[in-house]
């Protein structure tokens, strides 16, 4: 699909498997590298080949391990700018800090806004992400971000499910307005929770359902789920109000592995979300069924190789981009 004389891909250490997936698609070869951690914690990162004037892309979420995936990719650019990369772009399928988006309360960070910064002043020429927990984390960055969405893919992956009676249920007013591109995208109806959290202990309150799901098919949708607090409470609230199925999908699965026990015992029949982090939990559970999005990226680093536009991947993308894990 490219001059792989003229591109490079690594791959961080929470990166791998979704870089590999990324070369098989794009037909080019995962570069070589290692990183490792020394017994006192810190973290090592060496270039195993030439980057002199290629246009080098790391891939690496920061998802599981946080801090140490994100510290990470900082050495990382830094490494291939001293080795005279000509570009690098940072391959972010997940920004676990994108939740840390504002100031809503006295004497706190503004966590991703510190994140965009390092990743920059550590020499990031671009950054390629997926569904920002909010999009104006964009305006962090002074370099291109390119913000892909999963709602393509994921999509095709229900309709081929051939859902009856589908109604696309919101966990929060705050996703309403992505829930409604879900809605759009099926020809279903639209639901909203209305939910509250009162504090930072990962757990929220369910208050009531808005809208019709008496003997339909619910389709929860949101960006990431951690603990799966808000889908075990929002699916029993629809059970009262008489959903007859309950599905989950989701962009980002950061679930721990008390979360996935949890939701195999919950009434959500089905969960649906995309390889962005590698979460080595979600093969313990029948229910999860994931959608790669590896291709997706890969097409996207493709069209931004040969200066092409990206937004055409916005609304509909390529059937050879959609894979199932």
């Amino acid at each position: 699909m490219m001059n792989s004389g003229e591109i490079k891909i690594f791959a961080g250490s929470s990166g791998t498997a979704f870089a590999r997936k990324m070369c098989k698609f794009m037909d080019v070869e995962v570069g070589h590298s290692e990183a490792f951690t020394f017994s006192d914690g810190n973290t090592f990162v060496r270039i195993g080949e030439t980057v002199r004037a290629k246009d080098v892309y790391l891939v690496q979420s920061i998802g599981l391990r946080p801090n140490d995936e994100f510290v990470e990719i900082l050495f990382w650019v830094d490494a291939f700018k001293r080795a005279s990369a000509s570009s690098v772009t940072v391959i972010m399928p997940y920004f676990s800090y994108a939740k840390g988006d504002k100031k809503d309360e006295p004497r706190v960070s503004i966590r991703a806004r510190v994140c965009a910064e390092s990743i920059e002043l550590a020499g990031a020429d671009r950054v390629v992400t997926m569904d920002l927990h909010s999009h104006q984390i964009q305006g962090f960055f002074k370099k291109p971000v390119d913000h892909l969405f999963a709602l393509p893919v994921l999509c095709e992956s229900i309709k081929q499910m051939n859902l009856s009676d589908l109604v696309v249920v919101s966990p929060d007013a705050g996703f309403a307005k992505q829930a409604r591109k879900y809605a759009d995208y099926l020809g279903a109806s639209l639901a909203l929770g209305d939910k509250t959290r009162k504090d930072h202990n990962e757990r929220a309150e369910v208050m009531e359902i808005i809208g019709d799901v008496q003997g339909k098919t619910a389709l929860i949708v949101d960006d990431f789920s951690i603990s799966g607090g808000t889908l075990i409470e929002l699916s029993k609230w629809l059970k009262q109000k008489g959903a007859t199925k309950i599905i989950a999908c989701l962009s980002h699965l950061v679930l721990t592995e008390a979360a996935v026990k949890k939701l195999d015992d919950s009434p959500i029949e089905l969960i649906i979300g995309t390889d962005s982090v590698a979460n080595p939990y979600l093969v313990q559970s029948p229910k999860i069924k994931l959608v790669s999005v590896a291709s997706l990226f890969g097409e996207a680093i493709s069209r931004i190789h040969k200066s092409e536009s990206v937004s055409p991947l916005f609304e509909k993308v390529p059937d050879d981009v959609i894979s199932f894990d």
